[in-house]
């Protein structure tokens, strides 16, 4: 058995009523022969890279199965025959999937040989630096903060 994807277009103008049939047809291809139907996602109508059969939109439909190489034909078949599918393309996605799990265990393997951080040692003043951030200048480019309005007198204080 491997995993395959399965992507098809349909026509933008067809309805639920019309593609269902399609989609429990092609389910029950990949059950009769022992395969199994992992996921089905209709992404919707979206618009096309270029026209095919005079459309500029098709409806996505998504596939992910697991089943024989067999049976993978027989549904590339199914929908090169069928009149609402534009265009289809099947992926063999069980090689992808290995590589990811053998990058993953190298990566944990790797992760486990590493040696634990140091813990890190409380702040020292460095002698070049200062001991605390310099107070930002007033009115200078860059700063956050606006130059204070001088506090007006009060006429009762010159008694």
């Amino acid at each position: 058995m491997r995993i395959y994807e399965e992507l098809f277009i349909v026509r933008p103008d067809a309805t639920d009523e019309e593609v269902d049939p399609l989609l429990e047809q092609l389910k029950n291809v990949i059950t009769q022969a022992g395969g199994t139907l992992e996921k089905t996602d209709k992404w919707g109508v979206r618009k096309l890279a270029y026209r095919v059969m005079k459309y500029d939109e098709g409806q996505y439909v998504l596939l992910q199965f697991a089943a024989k190489p067999e049976t993978v034909k027989e549904i590339e078949r199914r929908l090169r025959v069928a009149d609402l599918v534009l265009k289809f393309l099947t992926v063999r996605i069980d090689e992808k999937l290995k590589r990811i799990e053998k990058r993953r265990k190298a990566r944990e393997k790797r992760a486990a040989r590493k040696p634990p951080a140091p813990p890190s040692a409380p702040a020292v003043a460095s002698p070049l630096l200062p001991a605390e951030p310099a107070a930002p200048v007033p009115g200078a480019p860059g700063s956050s903060t606006t130059p204070a309005a001088p506090a007006p007198e009060t006429p009762a204080a010159t008694e």
